[in-house]
């Protein structure tokens, strides 16, 4: 992904200069194919030749290239929200949504045999974990507020062993585009966060700053996919995501 300077020309006594300002533009993304699922509820993820499509409930399993449908998962779940695939698992982040008090696990799916079960159990942290990536040798988790409170949703960083480091809060510029949702999904790539709401097509772009506790918006870029949870697919280089009223999972770059 790069981004494209914006010039502007401004007219100084009478000549036409370029003028650069402190602008970028970036690449918006574009779907490429596509998979009906309807499992297509609240993310998607994919590992080499498998793509997995993520309701509340269960996870299905698909072959990439012919979309044969091989089986769902086994175990039990309240509200499972994006996937991310870390060692030849599915790690899924999971909430008991919309109950209280709030508790939170990472949910690690057994690609062979489909089995799902509880990897690690954050209890109540203080907030819906709606995804889990790693950045460098360390773990970024969101935790999501609703409603009235969705501006306390926050990013947490943890190392190996789930101890936590460093703590943000989210822009106001970007809550003001969530409604009374929270963000769906989130990715780490290429130095960049990228984050998803619950039903635009948008993708936002933030900076983790060096010092401070507020991560930083940068720009939003439009996307196929409705919001919720997104992964990286390294087969195509992409970005996979989902379109839930239409139960698909999107490929885009």
């Amino acid at each position: 992904m790069y981004t494209k300077p914006l010039v502007l020309i401004v007219i100084v006594n009478g000549l036409m200069l370029p003028f650069a300002p402190l602008i970028t533009l970036g690449d918006d993304y574009s779907e490429t194919s596509g998979l009906e699922s309807e499992y297509a509820v609240q993310a998607a993820a994919t590992l080499g030749e498998f793509v997995f499509a993520i309701d509340s409930r269960q996870i299905a399993k698909y072959q990439r290239d012919s979309g044969e449908f091989l089986g769902l998962s086994q175990g039990e779940a309240i509200h499972l929200n994006s996937g991310y695939v870390w060692k030849k698992k599915v790690l899924c982040a999971h909430s008991n949504y919309p109950n209280v008090p709030e508790r939170s696990q990472v949910m690690l799916l057994e690609p062979n045999t489909m089995l799902l079960t509880s990897w690690h159990d954050f209890g109540d942290y203080g907030g819906s974990l709606t995804w889990i990536v790693r950045r460098g040798g360390r773990w970024l988790c969101n935790f999501a507020k609703y409603g009235e409170k969705n501006k306390e949703t926050f990013l947490v960083e943890f190392d190996s062993k789930f101890n936590e480091k460093k703590r943000w809060s989210y822009p106001s510029e970007l809550i003001a585009k969530l409604g009374n949702y929270s963000l769906s999904g989130g990715i780490w790539l290429r130095g960049e966060l990228l984050v998803t709401g619950h039903d635009e097509k948008e993708v936002y772009v933030l900076k983790v700053p060096k010092q401070g506790a507020r991560l930083q918006y940068v720009e939003t870029r439009s996307a196929p996919f409705t919001g919720q949870g997104i992964a990286v697919d390294k087969h195509s280089q992409g970005l996979v995501g989902i379109s839930r009223a239409e139960r698909r999972v999107i490929f885009a770059k």
